[in-house]
């Protein structure tokens, strides 16, 4: 039986408070292939602790969807302007994809713990169905994209050191669970007791 990670909570360059001293909750970061049970586990999360997680809005430099709200689904700015903040040291993570820059902004972080709510940064490894699906992809960024993913499940089924500070077997759903929400407890009681201050 194929053995497949489903989520690596805060990840080194995410999970740590930053040097700039960003104040509230740390950001937790959620990986993992598309059909995994991802976001079952983060549906189950919010359903008995959804005032106390935030999402991030991500910036990119693609053009938006039909049905795509600037600050909303993205924040779309130009490359330029991208690369600029980006030198400034205004991102936590950024990357490039299929010729296009995505990053998540410290402001953006800032954003949810200034709610002192817990951020959460869900990375989706697209499966290859469900972008076929979409008709949104050419055939070589649909390849670009499914290479990424290869290179990153490969590096969380080494547990390559430092990439994750858990990684959870998803093989029993309520397991599963039972590991991620004690993993994210002493954030969440720390956002408890904050918000009822």
């Amino acid at each position: 039986m194929l053995r497949r990670p489903l989520a690596g909570l805060a990840a080194a360059a995410l999970g740590r408070v930053p040097s700039d001293g960003m104040p509230g909750p740390r950001p937790v970061v959620l990986s993992g292939p598309s059909g995994a049970g991802k976001s079952t586990l983060l549906k189950r999360l919010l359903q008995e602790h959804g005032s106390i997680f935030g999402f991030s809005v991500s910036h990119t430099t693609r053009d938006p969807r039909p049905g795509e709200e600037n600050g909303k689904d993205y924040y779309f700015v130009t490359r330029e302007v991208m690369q600029q903040d980006i030198a400034a040291g205004d991102f936590i993570e950024h990357a490039e994809f299929s010729g296009n820059l995505y990053g998540t902004s410290k402001a953006a972080v800032r954003a949810v713990q200034a709610m002192n709510r817990i951020c959460v940064l869900d990375v989706d490894l697209q499966g290859e169905q469900r972008l076929r699906q979409r008709n949104t992809e050419t055939e070589e960024s649909l390849a670009k994209r499914l290479a990424a993913a290869r290179v990153d499940m490969e590096s969380c089924e080494c547990k390559e050191q430092g990439l994750f500070d858990l990684i959870i077997i998803n093989d029993d759903l309520d397991k599963a669970y039972q590991a991620l929400e004690e993993a994210l407890s002493e954030e969440i009681k720390k956002a408890q007791r904050t918000s009822h201050s």
